[in-house]
């Protein structure tokens, strides 16, 4: 696994410098706390793991793996103390099994809202939490969008930041954020493709594994006016 951290510079001998390796690393600095931040927010699951049962007698039967209760075409919402919204997770279906303590949903769909405005979109077709919300995997046709918000503080139209790919974990007591998977990152006009990856925000580490190639086009120059 190759980790992409500033080399340490020797006395009297140039660093090399590759471009997109250093706009990957402003890229980690700046938007991929964000979108783990957005995922750990998703523990909204504490509104599923509240909602009411009907109550009856408790019979003591051997655990299988087969849920307690289900939800179809589902919405969930969380508000912060201002009373805006910050969270919302719709899907097909959400399903509790109680002998693993988890959480599985079909055609997930997750809006984050930042303080400052931003938005950050998340789709997959599939979830899977354990209880706490401290593991978090998004499996098939996973996409993330950044969006950083204009002067108003309204989200802008394109992505600054997109992530694609068929499996992404978030997990929150490590504040890691990793796939095993190839996976795809699109970044202000450039886009990095590696065959796995892992973020380590406590260390403000990222490491992609196996063949890693990133690609950054140049800012288009604007014609000065005569």
């Amino acid at each position: 696994m190759a980790a992409l951290a500033p080399a340490s510079p020797s006395v009297g001998a140039p660093r090399p410098v590759t471009p997109w390796i250093w706009r990957v690393q402003a890229l980690l600095s700046a938007y991929l706390p964000v979108l783990l931040m957005a995922f750990l927010a998703s523990g909204t699951w504490w509104l599923v793991k509240n909602t009411p049962v009907a109550e009856g007698p408790m019979v003591a039967v051997p655990p299988r793996h087969l849920p307690d209760y289900e939800m179809k075409n589902f919405e969930l919402q969380r508000v912060g103390k201002d009373g805006l919204l910050r969270v919302q997770i719709e899907g097909k279906a959400l399903r509790h099994y109680p002998d693993t303590d988890t959480l599985e949903i079909d055609g997930i769909r997750v809006r984050a809202i930042g303080a400052d405005g931003s938005l950050t979109l998340s789709t997959a077709r599939r979830a899977l939490a354990n209880a706490d919300a401290t593991d978090l995997q998004l499996s098939g046709d996973v996409l993330v969008q950044q969006f950083a918000v204009n002067a108003q503080g309204e989200p802008l139209a394109k992505p600054k930041l997109e992530v694609r790919g068929q499996f992404l974990q978030a997990l929150s007591n490590s504040e890691q954020l990793r796939s095993h998977l190839p996976v795809q990152l699109n970044y202000s006009g450039g886009t990095v493709q590696a065959l796995g990856f892992e973020y380590d925000h406590l260390r403000g580490l990222l490491s992609f594994a196996g063949h890693t190639t990133g690609r950054f086009d140049a800012p288009i120059k604007k014609a000065s006016s005569k």
